[in-house]
């Protein structure tokens, strides 16, 4: 029997280096599925649709990259600043490529940018993007919403990257998984340094956010080179790569005593290569 082409595509990931790949047919975002793991009060207008931006898309592809803990330990500095942007352009040009090998095996197709704004001003104006990889990703059933609003997957918990394909073969969806990820120990919250997180739990779920000062704290950054901040995502407990790096004790983020390498090891990243 042939191979189907979402195996060869799967395969193709593999082969490439990407952990993590999730199919959505469009008519999710239609018709969001019932067994997903949160009930929104209000779901993604229609103009931030796949088939609104490419009204040939029958099937929306998301891959991920991981975040490694070790090096977003040290954030915000410029280690991690890096990390960031290499990520960044690698799901780009992976998602590139991606989409013209399914354009090759005749299903014409095309790749999203993993940010959809030109600049962080743009943001402070107008703080969305034309498309949303963390509705994507979780309409593939990559994972659940987060109370810090990003992604949370089991493998990486949120410190993951991702990006899009539009392709126009219908490829069969992954499954819902239904599960809510998200511990509820408001550690995200918690730590963010401008109070973007809601600390409540009562708050409806996933709480509102103030993106205007994560987008603040964001440009302030930028102009030190330590840009993106990474703390609501180093301090969540959820992710397997907690084991693989032995960073289950998240106290290490909170306390110095016991944990006085660590603290010593960020610091001195964080002495180079930004402004102060």
């Amino acid at each position: 029997m042939a191979e189907s082409l979402k195996g060869k595509f799967k395969k193709k990931c593999q082969e490439m280096g990407i952990p993590l790949v999730g199919f959505a047919p469009v008519d999710r975002w239609e018709n969001p599925p019932p067994e997903l793991p949160h009930q929104f009060e209000e779901w993604i207008p229609e103009e931030f649709w796949p088939q609104s931006i490419y009204p040939e898309a029958k099937t929306v592809i998301v891959i991920g990259l991981p975040v490694q803990l070790p090096i977003l330990d040290t954030a915000p500095s410029i280690y991690y600043h890096e990390l960031y942007h290499t990520i960044n352009r690698l799901l780009d040009e992976k998602a590139y490529l991606l989409s013209n090998y399914l354009t090759r095996e005749g299903y014409p197709s095309i790749y999203l940018p993993r940010d959809g704004y030109g600049d962080i001003e743009v943001l402070l104006k107008k703080p969305l993007a034309f498309f949303s990889h963390k509705h994507a990703a979780y309409l593939a059933g990559l994972g659940s919403i987060g109370w810090n609003n990003v992604l949370l997957t089991p493998e990486y918990g949120p410190r993951v990257r991702f990006t899009s394909i539009f392709t126009t073969a219908s490829l069969e969806g992954d499954p819902i998984r239904g599960n809510d990820l998200c511990t509820r120990c408001l550690s995200c919250a918690k730590s963010c340094p401008v109070h973007a997180l809601a600390t409540k739990k009562e708050e409806n779920f996933p709480p509102p956010m103030e993106k205007m000062n994560c987008a603040n704290r964001s440009r302030k950054l930028r102009k030190k080179y330590l840009s993106p901040c990474g703390i609501c995502i180093k301090v969540c407990p959820v992710g397997e790569d907690r084991v693989v790096f032995d960073r289950e004790d998240t106290s290490i983020y909170f306390q110095e005593e016991n944990f006085e390498k660590y603290h010593r090891a960020w610091e001195h990243v964080r002495k180079y290569g930004s402004k102060k």
